[in-house]
Order: structure tokens, then sequence, then C-alpha cells
């Protein structure tokens, strides 16, 4: 029997970045976009700005832990496009570019949909902040 072959679910993976959007909004309302930390019980997550342009915004997202271990920390690049109300993964740690589709199996064994999961681990970790997040400046729970 021969394997079906993975197809890019298109509608849910730009759902997806609709909802990262929303996330990214709420977490940076009323905060300057070149940076923001947010506090968790676990550590904290930054959000800094990369690269701005006249429609799209880069952001590189990254997780601390609160005790600094080099090799648990995990990094997102994020492309946000003010035109379209998207934000989608571009890049993760010392990876550049994630590409919507591997064959598989690949050299590097890469997941046929892994850019689909990195969106959706986007959004846990965005819906996380904004459920359990505080600003460290501040010390009270991230306001909406």
């Amino acid at each position: 029997m021969k394997k079906q072959r993975y197809q890019v679910n298109l509608a849910a993976d730009m759902a997806e970045c609709e909802a990262n959007y929303q996330r990214l909004a709420l977490l940076l309302s009323g905060h300057q976009l070149e940076s923001r930390t947010i506090g968790l019980d676990h550590g904290a997550l930054h959000i800094d700005m990369v690269e701005r342009c006249p429609y799209t915004t880069t952001l590189q997202v990254t997780q601390r832990p609160l005790h600094d271990v080099p090799t648990l920390t995990a990094q997102l690049l994020v492309r946000v496009y003010h035109d379209a109300r998207l934000a989608e993964v571009v890049g993760f740690s010392s990876r550049r570019r994630v590409q919507p589709l591997y064959e598989y199996p690949n050299p590097a064994m890469h997941q046929p949909d892994e850019k689909s999961q990195w969106n959706r681990f986007l959004g846990e970790w965005l819906s996380h902040c904004l459920q359990h997040g505080f600003d460290l400046r501040e010390t009270h729970p991230v306001e909406l």
C-alpha cells in the first residue's frame, strides 16, 4: 500500500497565523514594539524587534528559563504582516528559514508539516503568556 503524501492545509495554517497576529497585538498593545519581556513562573518570554519595514515587522521571540541553561533556550523568528494581519514563524533557533513542506524522509529529518507545527507552538506560547504572564517591570498580570 502506497503512503499518502502530506498536503498543506492552507486554511488551517492561515487561521493559526491570524490568531497569532491577534495574540501578539494583545501582548504588545500599549508597549513599544522594539522590546517586551513577559514573566512566567518558569522563566520569561522576550519579544524583540529585529526589522521594521512598511508592511512587515520581524520579531525574535525567545523563551529563557529562570536559570541560565542555554540548552533550554528556545528562539523563534516571526514575521508580522501588518496589511494581511498575519504572523508566521519564518525561522527557529539557528535555522533562518522554515519551508512550508518537507519531503519525508529527508537528510535533516524534518517533519513534513514542520512549519505548521512551529506556528501552532508559537500560538501555544503566546496564549500561555496571555493567560499566565506578567510584565516583569510592573509585576502584575498582562493586561488585555
